[in-house]
């Protein structure tokens, strides 16, 4: 059997006994090194150094359900293999495939079995076939498991392999200090043979909580982000990992031993697999946020940029995009070797908190109202005081940005301008993108599908039947048609430059506010573009200095979408002509 260097298992000790002390810690090691050996016996290619970048400028990542398209007689697996192949070959290189295993409810996320995958959608040679033509993500939903699962079953009949895999509190403990994501009761009794207990429940009642303070239970979700990785996983999505750590008498978010897990699992991934990332999804206050960065080698190497689809609605519901432009100016990571996950929209919705400092509470209602005019939902949180305010919106992105019942008025062609403007700035900025399915392909929200679950965040999952889907695309005026052909070209031109890499230098540059423009540069600084992106509905002109963008004064600009060329004036000043939600991505 082959084994790990010793070197290599000093980080992962250090973690061990800082969350379980030296005498357990030193215990686990010893068995999680026995796991870990046999698993590079297994593996023994994946266990070398990663070379070369592990993200560039061709990299976004598409994120969709498992059996988002269908069609009869087929998987949806395979389906949706096909559709992506056939339609996003060299245009996105990654998929994240939302949670594909045995689940009870919230669309997945309550997982049954994290080793198999749901029959409904296809099986295990399915997702490898998908991961032979695109990079796969994973997530890792740890943080709890559904009272369907085996190991929740083995708890509820006092099975001695499972009684520390769960959270029990006694009744009265005082848990008013916990921060609560849901506007949800934090315990759920269950019976057993040893008497009722109270289980932890974060998210809901069939969503119980795993206790991470039990090595067993670290070890078995270790064993579990291995078999990812035999699988085809290069990325691991930690669901809801600032949760995943309870101390009563704490918050229980963000803990320091969150960071030790997340630590950890960097250390034991850098060990076997350094080419797997992992990406941290932690929806709450920016510098929260970016805490999952470590000191830029110890955990995350990408963390969710939650602030970003706010802040866009903000700018163009307003025409301003001056918080915007301020925020992304302070954007910046600990080392090179992280980055953004920069995302408008996903399954959820559109969280509000990570505003938190930047919006005020007339603007966050303005946010929650004009939702709500879109034909939207509002989700609310409990606060420790007992009071419930937005967590989130509930909405299709493109309805965010477009009244849907103003077609006629201000017609598909603005609507389609705002939204892919939107689009772009996400794109343009420092990161890997993430691509919401719905919005690759220009949906509305989905208000029967929360007419028939009672959950708002159904309003953003509608599922495809594949022949109306490829109808749609079929037809040039179709919406449909019209986002994707749009969404796909920006998408091209992306991965054809270098200055859009990751790690390539960012600087905002401020001037109109209704222009939100970023100068990108490669890291080898040998390509530079001036991405201006109009926020507004009038006219707008971008004005610069040609010598502050590195442009010579005889130096041309060709715009990368229209081809369009720009020259300085004589006086050196550039100045450049946007329409309303144009986007101008100039190359110097």
């Amino acid at each position: 059997m082959t084994t790990l260097p010793s070197a290599m298992m000093a980080d992962i000790a250090s973690d061990l006994v800082s969350l379980y002390g030296p005498e357990t810690g030193t215990r686990t090691q010893a068995r999680l090194r026995r796991v870990l050996d046999d698993f590079v016996s297994r593996n023994p290619d994946l266990a070398g150094a990663a070379s070369g970048d592990r993200l560039t400028e061709k990299d976004s990542i598409l994120i969709t359900y498992g059996d988002q398209v269908s069609e009869p007689g087929k998987a949806p697996l395979q389906t949706l293999n096909e559709l992506l192949t056939q339609r996003l070959a060299g245009v996105v290189s990654g998929v994240h495939i939302l949670p594909f295993f045995p689940y009870s409810s919230d669309d997945g996320f309550s997982v049954i079995d994290y080793l198999q995958v749901n029959p409904d959608f296809g099986d295990w040679d399915d997702v490898e076939r998908l991961g032979s033509s695109f990079r796969l993500m994973f997530d890792a939903v740890i943080n709890h498991i559904s009272q369907h699962s085996d190991w929740f079953k083995g708890f509820l009949r006092d099975d001695p392999a499972y009684t520390g895999f769960f959270i029990t509190v006694s009744p009265g403990t005082d848990l008013s200090g916990v921060t609560r994501p849901r506007a949800l009761p934090l315990l759920t009794a269950v019976d057993t043979p040893s008497g009722e207990k109270l289980v932890w429940t974060t998210f809901s009642a069939d969503q119980i909580d795993l206790n991470f303070g039990d090595p067993e239970l670290l070890l078995a979700v270790l064993e579990v982000l291995l078999a990812y990785i035999e699988r085809g996983a290069e990325l691991i999505r930690l669901d809801a990992i600032a949760y995943v750590w309870k101390e009563v008498g704490t918050t229980c978010i963000h803990l320091p031993q969150v960071h030790s897990l997340v630590q950890l699992m960097r250390s034991v991934l850098d060990a076997v697999a350094p080419h797997v990332l992992l990406v941290t999804e932690t929806n709450v206050p920016h510098e929260e946020n970016i805490s999952y960065f470590g000191d830029g080698s110890d955990e995350a190497q990408m963390v969710y940029q939650f602030p970003l689809a706010p802040l866009l609605l903000n700018a163009f519901h307003t025409g301003d995009a001056g918080h915007l432009l301020r925020w992304a100016d302070g954007l910046e990571t600990p080392s090179e070797s992280t980055t953004f996950f920069n995302f408008t929209a996903s399954h959820d919705g559109v969280g509000v908190r990570p505003t938190e400092g930047i919006l005020d509470a007339t603007e966050l209602q303005a946010l929650a109202q004009r939702a709500l005019d879109h034909g939207g939902l509002v989700s609310f949180k409990t606060n420790s005081d007992g009071s419930q305010s937005p967590y989130e919106l509930n909405i299709s992105y493109f309805d965010a940005l477009s009244d849907p019942t103003k077609v006629d008025e201000e017609g598909i062609k603005v609507q389609v301008d705002r939204f892919i403007a939107s689009q772009a700035i996400m794109l343009a900025l420092a990161g890997v993108p993430g691509i919401y399915v719905h919005s690759l392909f220009g949906s509305r929200s989905w208000r029967e599908g929360v007419e028939q679950t009672g959950r708002n965040r159904t309003i953003n999952r509608e599922k495809w039947d594949r022949a109306t889907l490829e109808a749609a695309l079929a037809e040039p005026a179709s919406l449909r048609r019209q986002v994707f052909d749009r969404y796909t070209a920006l998408l091209r031109i992306r991965t054809a430059h270098r200055a859009f890499h990751p790690t390539g230098s960012q600087r905002i540059i401020f001037g109109n506010p209704a222009l939100f423009t970023v100068l990108r540069t490669s890291p080898d600084e040998e390509e530079s573009l001036v991405c201006i992106h109009n926020v507004s509905d009038a006219v707008r002109i971008f004005r610069a200095e040609a010598g502050e963008l590195g442009l010579p004064a005889d130096g041309v600009l060709e715009d990368l979408l229209t081809g369009s060329p720009y020259r300085p004036a004589a006086d050196g000043q550039l100045s450049v002509t946007v329409k309303p939600y144009q986007v101008s991505w100039l190359r110097l």
